[in-house]
């Protein structure tokens, strides 16, 4: 019995040591920071304690539009976008809980509900009365959950092949998404996240390719290692996805944008035509050959439509800046 307890114990030595070499340590939040939060970055804290990174750039005196990125993104999604929009409007957008420079919650909560209260503390600290808020995937979510919860602080809603539709597509999708939501096993993955697998969820999730580069391979890969973000996801994918029901839906007052690739691989086309067809004041606009984030994806394209909407549903601008 004796030899059989030494190998075993042999091999679990062997394995554990392994395991140490083979996981890829967090990255330093230092040189984080000197990497992506250069200006006009700025630290917010929140009335609930958490730390928030986030950009608050254009007109002061503007219509503010606030932009919640997806699941595993950061702020940096919308830099498109922001660079048009800020001409004209004030842009305000953040790396939301368990991302990016924003890092873990303190109160470890990922619900959708928690997500939609940091979007009202982030617009009080700012001193935003009321504004239209934009969301991509579970960004998207989140904000369809704001709208059902403070109407009265929504100018207009947009929602970018957002989370929350009861559509999924079967087959296909992203194969980091499945691996994190195994439980017990995606915690234990994600000790080791491989870089490849990271390039790989993200040239999954579009149909445009120009998009994914090394740089934003890096920056995805660099961030989701962020000290405590690793755990933060494990513990948002265990709760599961956000699923509205039509009655839900059904209740938004907000005038709404519903923007959607038509190739995306991870929240189908259907899904849009049923926030559509739902939402009460509703309007869609597709991109063919498009997947998952068409702000990145197709910028001008969506940015043009994006203003429009904006200039025709709440009014005049402030001048374009020179």
């Amino acid at each position: 019995m004796k030899p059989v307890l030494t190998v075993l114990a042999v091999i679990l030595a062997v394995l554990g040591l392994a395991a140490l070499a083979l996981r890829v340590p967090d990255t330093d939040p230092a040189a984080m920071r000197a990497k992506y939060a250069a200006a006009p970055s700025q630290f917010v804290t929140l009335g609930n304690g958490l730390v928030v990174h986030l950009r608050d750039e254009g007109p002061r005196d503007a219509p503010a539009i606030v932009l919640l990125h997806g699941s595993n993104a950061d702020l940096h999604t919308w830099q498109k976008w922001a660079e048009k929009l800020r001409t004209r409007y004030r842009v305000i957008r953040y790396d939301q809980r368990g991302h990016g420079l924003t890092g873990p919650a303190p109160d470890a909560d990922y619900r959708t509900e928690a997500f939609a209260g940091d979007v009202g503390e982030v617009a009080d600290r700012l001193g935003l009365a009321q504004f239209h808020l934009a969301g991509n995937s579970m960004g998207g979510a989140i904000a369809a959950r704001f709208a059902m919860d403070r109407p009265e602080r929504l100018s207009s809603l947009v929602l970018v092949d957002a989370g929350g539709a009861p559509v999924r597509r079967e087959g296909g999708g992203n194969l980091a998404f499945k691996l994190a939501a195994m439980p017990v096993l995606g915690e234990a993955l994600s000790a080791f996240m491989p870089r490849a697998l990271v390039a790989r969820s993200l040239s999954q999730s579009v149909a445009n390719q120009a998009i994914v580069t090394d740089a934003a391979i890096d920056r995805y890969w660099e961030l989701a290692r962020y000290p405590g973000n690793r755990k933060a996801t494990s513990q948002r994918f265990a709760i599961g996805w956000q699923v509205y029901s039509a009655d839900e839906v059904a209740r938004i007052e907000s005038p709404t944008l519903v923007m959607w690739g038509e190739e995306d691989s991870l929240i189908p086309f259907a899904a849009g035509k049923w926030y559509a067809r739902t939402l009460p004041r509703a309007r869609l606009v597709s991109y063919p050959g498009i997947g998952h984030i068409p702000m990145e994806e197709a910028p001008e394209r969506s940015a043009a439509d994006l203003m429009a909407w904006l200039a025709e549903r709440a009014g005049p601008a402030a001048p374009e800046a020179s």
